[in-house]
């Protein structure tokens, strides 16, 4: 198969340069941009692109590509960043001190090349996005000034014999309005890729990797009730059956009902071999006066390791353990110095992997995003209300009390949740949103209801759009939706008398009321 590779500088928005060369049909891999020119060319890929960085060129030991990038002869997009350290590489010149540019720009097209077929033609206008403190002030023999704008000169530089196109903007973000296109132009037309990367090939190569991996091995899968978890075991399901047995440990920190739709629809609709922990007085007991969101984390995952690795010890024989890891997990375990983190994130492993367990990984879903893993999910037929259903953080509705848990806050927070969700749907917006959910605050008020004053909780809602999770924006819910949420709250769920809603965004790298 054909594939891009992304050579990582750091950049915030590397992932979305990896969504749009998946989005263009074509198969892509993140990867350090220290790797050395003996991996760059096993790896073997059709073309190469350069992400942004944080890091300026003029610094000393700042950044550099390979030499392989330039030896190789293969086609090079080179982004911000990558513009920068390709002409500092190949001649060029970078310099500090100049005019910034960040946010939407205007940029002239001042002529054609290769990159710009059928796109964009010489003596239109573009906008793009900039963000950009140096600038290249001299470009590299061969190459030719295609684009410019009012703060970067060299706005887009191109030599189409060597097949290398450079840009100061960034094409992978929204606000670059042909930025998709212009990546699928690199793909497509200057690298040669086709547009085969889809789910059912990734099935069926998916498929054979397993196979070869395990052999005739055991494989036993931590079911988490998410979706990745479950997307995972159906796969590995189909490609070695009964070497596959699910552990499910209900903690009794799921939603309403979900204990009771995983082993339903694992043992009944997929007749997978499943075993049931029904461990929630256990987690309760681990959890009494708890009120630290970390500590309820490590708590939680320390013991599910402990009971789900007593489990395995009773099936006996596995070698191999299955996993929903996801790609945004892998890339983010990797600094953009190319050392590898403490751990890759999991659903529960938190801290990795006991030495102890001794067992290979299997991790089908490490090369795909959010998305692509629910679209796998409608691919091997999952119920689309369990594939399409909002994320739900591993450690459960434990966080989502922010306070110590107790049997009544969580009986409190489920109804709530139902309600919420129930009104969402009837809506239609549930599939508009990425994630919905009540967290029951730490705050109890006086309030009169009917006849009666009550000392009850107060309750939070939230609701975000997003892709990934990376970032999110809240939900504008228009003031009649909510005020209708909050009536059927106070109403029907006993313990609050008082509803919220949260309308912070998420940037990256932060995780709210989670």
């Amino acid at each position: 198969m054909d594939k891009i590779l992304i050579l990582d500088f750091g950049s915030q928005v590397t992932q979305l340069i990896a969504r749009r060369v998946r989005e263009a049909g074509a198969y892509c891999e993140i990867h350090p941009f220290n790797r050395t020119d003996e991996q760059i060319k096993a790896f073997a890929p059709k073309g190469i692109i350069l992400s942004g960085s944080p890091a300026s060129t003029t610094e000393d030991g700042s950044p550099r590509a390979p030499q392989a990038v330039w030896d190789l002869g293969m086609p090079v997009l080179a982004i911000c960043y990558g513009q920068q350290t390709l002409c500092m590489q190949l001649g060029g010149l970078v310099e500090s001190g100049h005019t910034r540019e960040f946010g939407k720009a205007e940029l002239q097209i001042t002529e054609s090349c290769a990159l710009f077929e059928g796109l964009w033609p010489a003596g239109s206008k573009q906008q793009v996005w900039m963000s950009h403190g140096d600038r290249v002030t001299k470009i590299p023999e061969g190459f030719k000034v295609v684009a410019t704008s009012s703060g970067a000169p060299f706005a887009f530089i191109a030599n189409d014999e060597r097949k290398i196109y450079a840009t100061q903007f960034h094409p992978e973000v929204v606000h670059t309005l042909d930025g998709a296109k212009l990546l699928g132009n690199f793909v497509h037309t200057i690298c040669g890729v086709g547009a085969d990367w889809s789910m059912k090939a990734f099935r069926e190569t998916e498929i054979a990797k397993i196979r070869a991996q395990v052999g005739e091995g055991k494989v036993i899968c931590g079911l988490s009730g998410g979706v990745d978890s479950s997307v995972a075991a159906v796969l590995i399901h189909e490609a070695i059956g009964e070497q596959l047995t699910c552990i499910f440990v209900d903690t009794g920190l799921m939603r309403e009902g979900e204990g009771e739709e995983v082993v339903t629809l694992f043992r009944q609709h997929y007749n997978i071999p499943l075993v049931h922990v029904q461990a929630q007085d256990m987690f309760l007991k681990a959890l009494a006066g708890v009120s630290d969101p970390e500590t309820k984390r490590k708590t939680i995952g320390k013991l599910f390791i402990d009971v789900f690795e007593a489990e395995a010890r009773k099936i006996g024989g596995a070698g191999f353990l299955a996993q929903g890891t996801l790609y945004p997990d892998v890339i983010e375990s990797v600094s953009f110095t190319g050392g590898p983190s403490v751990t890759i994130k999991s659903h529960h492993n938190v801290g990795g992997l006991p030495e102890r367990m001794n067992m290979k990984l299997v991790e089908p879903l490490r090369e795909l995003f959010k998305d692509e893993v629910r679209k796998l999910g409608h691919e091997l037929g999952l119920p689309d209300a369990f594939v399409s259903r909002h994320p739900f953080p591993g450690p459960g509705l434990a966080i989502r009390v922010l306070s110590d848990i107790t049997e009544e806050k969580l009986a409190i927070l489920r109804k709530a949740d139902v309600v919420y969700l129930d009104e969402i749907r009837k809506a239609g917006l549930y599939d508009e949103i990425w994630q919905a959910f009540a967290v029951l605050l730490p705050v109890r008020t006086v309030g009169v209801m009917g006849d009666g004053r009550s000392y009850d909780y107060v309750l939070g809602l939230r609701a975000v759009t997003s892709v990934d999770g990376m970032t999110a924006e809240s939900y504008a819910f228009d003031h009649a939706f909510l005020a209708k949420v909050a009536t059927r709250i106070i109403n029907e769920v006993r313990g609050v008398n008082r509803v919220v809603y949260d309308v912070t965004s998420k940037p990256p790298g932060t995780i709210e009321w989670e």
